[in-house]
């Protein structure tokens, strides 16, 4: 495999062959060549130097073998930005575009005005939803809660890079927030580990091998750790506040069934993704009409 279009062809057929996306090769070439799509693809006959066609080949087998090809070229694309990825973060999926988009679209219906708007994002991972939140919504002044320090190093190299002003926090779930006394929150958001306990010996080889256990795995019924955010930002909360969650398939009626457990007034809303599953739970807690 000299040449780019033998390359591409090789990676097709043995990622094919190994039950891997066969498209995967495409972009770890262009990572290796440090080339767009529209230049490696006029560039079909370049010759590629030993070393290349080394690191290629080595990449394209780590692939086959199950290794994430976001954490070999180092970045997933999300909400039109890079985001560097490592094995410490959970990689960036489109459905949690769906979640920021719908954040922002509510927060412009909930919260009219001017005035600066304390948003939470809790399990924050890569910094994907807060960096974006705060990128893209000159209101939002937003923390990020992390567990693991790894993490949220790649979050804030991702914050660095992007430009993107949030403050960081390391902790359990809120528990910086009420052990620091910081300021309550008019919106909360978060991805939280939702994966039931006997569901994760399903997962692809991909995922469940090399993805993060803590941001994957959420008890027994996956949602443990609903029941405690839910709990937990009680005293937390501003009024009116409007909380967000991503969710598993099929768990929309039960989250929401725990947020109007804690808050009957709260106005609930499950709605599906692209594909027609339950993906994301709205509420918003508090008379919405006071808010300025």
């Amino acid at each position: 495999m000299n040449v780019v279009f033998e390359a591409l062809n090789w990676a097709s057929s043995f990622l094919k062959e190994a039950g891997r996306d066969e498209n995967a090769g495409e972009l770890l070439l262009r990572h290796h060549l440090k080339m767009e799509r529209a230049t490696l693809l006029s560039n079909l006959r370049l010759v590629l130097s030993k070393e290349q066609q080394q690191a290629f080949r080595s990449d394209v087998i780590k692939h086959a073998e199950g290794i994430p090809v976001q954490y070999l070229i180092g970045h997933e694309e999300f909400y039109g930005r890079r985001f560097k990825v490592n094995q410490e973060v959970l990689i960036p999926r489109p459905e949690t575009e769906e979640l920021v988009e719908g954040v922002l679209q509510r927060a412009a219906q909930y919260f009219q005005g001017n005035e600066k708007l304390q948003v939470v994002d809790v399990g924050t991972g890569s910094g994907a939803i807060a960096i974006t939140l705060a990128l893209e919504n000159p209101r939002f002044l937003v923390r990020a809660i992390d567990i693991a320090e790894e993490s949220l190093q790649i979050a804030e190299q991702n914050a660095k890079e992007l430009g993107a002003d949030v403050e960081w926090l390391h902790g359990d779930l809120l528990e910086p927030i009420s052990t620091h006394r910081l300021n309550k929150f008019d919106i909360l958001v978060s991805n939280p580990p939702y994966i039931p306990d006997w569901e994760i010996e399903t997962l692809s080889p991909v995922v469940k091998d090399h993805e993060p256990m803590r941001a994957l795995a959420g008890g027994e019924d996956g949602l443990d750790f609903y029941r405690r955010l839910i709990q937990d930002m009680q005293d937390l909360l501003n009024t009116p506040a409007m909380v967000a969650f991503e969710i598993g398939a099929g768990q929309g009626e039960d989250v929401k069934e725990l947020m109007l457990k804690t808050y009957p007034p709260a106005k609930v809303e499950i709605v599906h993704d692209i594909n027609g599953k339950d993906r994301m739970v709205f509420a918003l807690i508090g008379d919405s009409s006071s808010s300025t």
